[in-house]
């Protein structure tokens, strides 16, 4: 029999799902469904989450029962041979469990949205800026491997090297909830390639992590709130770019936050993406101050330094990547640093519904 959990009246309830989808089944049946194609749109994508969820337990199941043929045949004829396949089999199984089980933790409003991601360095100059580069590497690579899409919205150069901050956009199945634990302040610790004495240094840089907020219902600004500034942008986009002042800076007056674009091609454009981010943050702020418990958990913004940091990436004197919250450790940094981030993502969402259930 499949986990406990994931069968009939645990967790993960196959004949509950089903009537989910058919209850929005009806609702997109409807001819009215596109007077609010935003709603419409919503409801599509969830009705398609939960049909592939539901698609992917019927796997497991098929896949139990062939497993459990093939271990009844093994101690029937004692098939050593089959008994091996078959440990083959209920280990890959394991693994597909495990992801479904990951998904069910993915239940708030917005883990379902696009993911707003911006990294600043911390205090360290060049060795900050460098290491914020890396960060930004580390989840290019990272949705490269899910198969999600990044845009960069806007990117800092740092003066020597590295970046002062860049904001992404993150498009794909559930990627805010897949990276809202990736909030907060990350550790460096290495031998700097900027140090002629070739000494450890320490770095930091931050991670923010906002659900991309798309209609106004959620949040509304007000004009006299905002100030919008105009200038050239100063990376890469052609002679376009450089030629006019197209890139947009925006702070809301109310909160101090400021958020910019420079990296689409026309100023409207670049205002459009920059409102959108500004109401993701302050959505993200909102929340905060609702649930303060859970900003500890998603991860707050701190002083970018000692003592706040989330996770530790050591190069020297031994190799090790620590999630300080979850206790997830892994020793093969480079494969970190190459996208394979999800032992530390799964952990945070093992470890915030267990906070959440007490347990």
């Amino acid at each position: 029999m499949p986990p406990k959990w994931i069968s009939s009246g645990g967790v993960f309830d196959p004949a509950r799902l089903t009537e989910q989808i058919q209850i929005l089944t009806g609702k997109t049946d409807n001819p009215h469904l596109w007077d609010d194609a935003v709603s419409a749109r919503r409801l599509l994508a969830q009705k398609a989450t939960l049909e592939r969820r539901l698609a992917s337990w019927r796997v497991i199941e098929r896949r139990h029962e062939e497993a459990a043929l093939l271990l009844s045949m093994a101690e029937e004829e004692h098939d050593l041979v089959v008994a091996g396949e078959v440990t083959a089999q209920l280990t890959s199984l394991q693994s597909e469990v495990d992801r479904l089980y990951i998904a069910l933790h993915l239940s708030d409003p917005k883990d379902s949205h696009k993911a707003i991601v911006t990294i600043h360095p911390g205090a360290g100059g060049t060795e900050s800026a460098d290491w914020a580069q890396m960060l930004t590497r580390m989840y290019l690579r990272w949705a490269e491997r899910r198969g999600y899409q990044i845009d960069t919205l806007d990117l800092q150069p740092g003066e020597e090297a590295g970046i002062k901050s860049v904001t992404m956009r993150v498009t794909g199945e559930y990627a805010y909830g897949y990276m809202k634990g990736e909030s907060g302040v990350h550790r460096l610790v290495r031998i700097s390639p900027f140090d002629a004495n070739r000494r450890r240094h320490t770095s930091f840089a931050s991670v923010f992590v906002s659900p991309e907020i798309e209609d106004d219902t959620d949040i509304r600004l007000e004009e006299k709130d905002l100030r919008i500034d105009t200038y050239r942008a100063s990376s890469a986009g052609g002679q376009h770019v450089n030629k006019t002042s197209s890139a947009i800076r925006i702070t809301h007056l109310p909160t101090g936050i400021v958020v910019q674009c420079q990296n689409e091609r026309s100023q409207l454009q670049n205002k459009m993406v920059a409102m959108t981010v500004l109401k993701s943050r302050l959505y993200k702020m909102e929340q905060e101050k609702r649930q303060e418990a859970m900003a500890k958990l998603t991860g707050e913004k701190k002083e970018i330094g000692w003592g706040s940091q989330i996770r530790s990436y050591v190069f020297q004197p031994y190799q090790m990547v620590k999630d300080h919250r979850t206790g997830v450790e892994k020793g093969d940094i480079g494969s970190v640093m190459d996208g394979e981030i999800d032992p530390f993502i799964e952990g945070f969402l093992k470890w915030r519904s267990d906070v959440r259930e007490g347990t």
